[in-house]
């Protein structure tokens, strides 16, 4: 653990992303079998377990230290472990015997619940301060130590000069702690087959259309189609057994079943899983009521039928087609769906217009349409994962805007730990006197620089009148300006609606806030 330990804390404090892949590549090369894999789904968060333990770990620091101590503490360094790391009583007589990653996870799995917290105090007691940290970040589950699992992927590829795609490849057909991995990374063991797996494969992203990118775009030579308002998936039939995985390879098929249940075929698909109603495409909030379910009632299946919108085929009847260009891959896909007509699916359709005028005034509508964007694809791009530059784009609706309050404020974690960086915002509306008040509608914590963040958490330090915790309420004094992408109706706020990946567009210093929107203008944005 202390090596662990050694490696999150230079890793927190590496400058830049080459450092940080010289650390990942150096630990791996220096740390046996099994701690370097148990290390590696660490920083990949794909240890085995979870733990909801936040609270047995606030009572096992309040048994050693004063809790309004504890409370002070972490309020000024703004995160549980390093706090409790930092505070727990350093014992003298410590055990010599190194406690291994490898022994914290094995016990970690075959504890009790009720077992855990006199084992992790005994495990606190005989570590550093910062191998204390390292397990309770292990523990929390939250590094934030500016690791990726693509990074961690990267260094692995670095450290034995193997292509990352082949890493990516293998990546979802092991399990931690990644033993057949290394024994084929030194050469001791074949190379893991795959092929017959059904595995998710990375898949391929588009970048944002911007000017530069819209200037150089011959339309000819490439595919329009639209960008509907769902989820990317990835649909696997192999030996016999379908899955349905999101982009980031997380296995949904369990919520539905009903999607797969009639799948039928040898291959791997690419689409967008959307929820459709009487023949019209639902909104995001309707797909969002089936997604992270481990079950689902016969009642959702019916109420939000999934149906997915296919785009392109990574492999068909045992061909993998991931080096054909797109016009190769899109042929084969329609050669197979008129073949097989699978329920709940068809073709994204594509778009015939190859002057932009045209296409600027067709993507123009998209937001009435209830669609999210266009993707522009060139016809010659193979399937490679990742995002690479020239091939896809994407060109998504303009955002809504809205004027807000900011009412709320909290410290961020990681780097922004000392910052108040997470606003939450209202907007005008009357209460039963009929008197203007905020309601809250909504909470962002991106879309400004780092000098805005400091002004930001200058003012909030200034217009603080009330804390909770490490909440900071604040006088009704500043309007920023919050885009968003859609707005649907919600039980679980008070506002009773729902903003869609709400962001700060602009601080608007200069604005009074009287002149900020009402609730009632956000309302009538509701998709129904």
């Amino acid at each position: 653990m202390r090596v662990f330990g050694d490696l999150l804390d230079r890793l927190t404090y590496a400058p830049s992303r080459n450092t940080k892949l010289n650390l990942i590549v150096s630990y791996l090369h220096s740390v046996p079998d099994p701690d370097r894999g148990w290390a590696l789904a660490v920083l990949t968060n794909e240890l085995p377990f979870s733990f909801s333990f936040r609270r047995a770990i606030k009572e096992l620091i309040v048994n050693k230290v004063d809790s309004e101590l504890f409370r002070l503490s972490r309020d000024y360094i703004g995160d549980t472990a390093e706090t409790v790391a930092l505070l727990w009583p350093q014992k003298t007589n410590t055990c010599t015997a190194p406690l291994l990653l490898c022994k914290v996870v094995e016990d970690l799995r075959s504890l009790d619940r009720t077992q855990l917290p006199v084992v992790l105090e005994n495990w606190l007691d005989k570590l550093d301060a910062t191998g204390r940290w390292a397990l309770l970040k292990i523990i929390t589950g939250t590094l934030r130590v500016g690791v990726s699992a693509r990074l961690a992927k990267l260094a692995v590829a670095q450290a034995w000069q193997k292509d990352v795609l082949e890493i990516d490849e293998l990546w979802y057909s092991l399990t931690p702690p990644y033993e057949m991995l290394f024994n084929w990374l030194e050469g001791t063991a074949q190379r893991p087959e795959v092929s017959n797996l059904p595995i998710f494969r990375p898949v391929m992203l588009a970048h944002p259309l911007n000017g530069d990118d819209w200037n150089s775009i011959d339309l000819k030579n490439h595919l329009i189609e639209w960008k509907w308002d769902g989820i990317r998936v990835q649909l696997v039939s192999k030996a016999k057994e379908v899955r349905l995985y999101s982009r980031t390879g997380d296995n949904i098929t369990a919520s539905f079943p009903d999607l797969l249940d009639k799948v039928h075929f040898d291959g791997i698909l690419d689409g967008e899983l959307v929820i459709v109603r009487d023949g019209n495409i639902a909104p995001f909030f309707d797909l969002q009521k089936r997604l992270n379910r481990k079950t689902v009632t016969k009642k959702l299946m019916d109420q939000f039928p999934p149906f997915l919108k296919l785009y392109d085929a990574l492999e068909l009847e045992g061909i993998d087609l991931r080096e054909c260009s797109l016009e190769e891959r899109r042929a084969n896909l329609e050669v197979w769906y008129d073949k097989n007509r699978p329920e709940s699916m068809d073709l994204s359709s594509l778009i015939s217009i190859n002057d932009k005028n045209s296409l600027i005034k067709l993507w123009s509508g998209t937001r009435q349409a209830s669609i999210e964007g266009l993707m522009l694809k060139l016809k010659t791009s193979p399937y490679v994962s990742g995002r690479p530059k020239g091939y896809w784009f994407k060109w998504k609706r303009t955002p809504l805007t809205l004027d807000c309050v900011v009412m709320y404020a909290q410290r961020g974690s990681g780097r922004r730990s000392s910052l108040h960086s997470d606003y939450t915002f209202g907007l005008w509306s009357p209460n039963n006197e009929q008197k203007l008040e905020l309601v809250p509608v909504g909470k962002a914590y991106s879309g400004f620089t780092e000098n805005e963040l400091a002004c930001l958490d200058r003012w909030v330090r200034n217009n603080t009148v009330e804390r909770y915790g490490p909440v900071r309420a604040v006088k009704a004094g500043l309007v920023l300006e919050i885009a968003f992408d859609s707005v649907h109706r919600s039980r679980r706020h008070k506002s009773g609606v729902a903003m869609r990946f709400p962001r700060i567009h602009r601080i608007r210093w200069d604005k009074p806030i009287g002149e900020a929107d009402k609730l009632s203008t956000l309302i009538s944005l509701i998709v129904e």
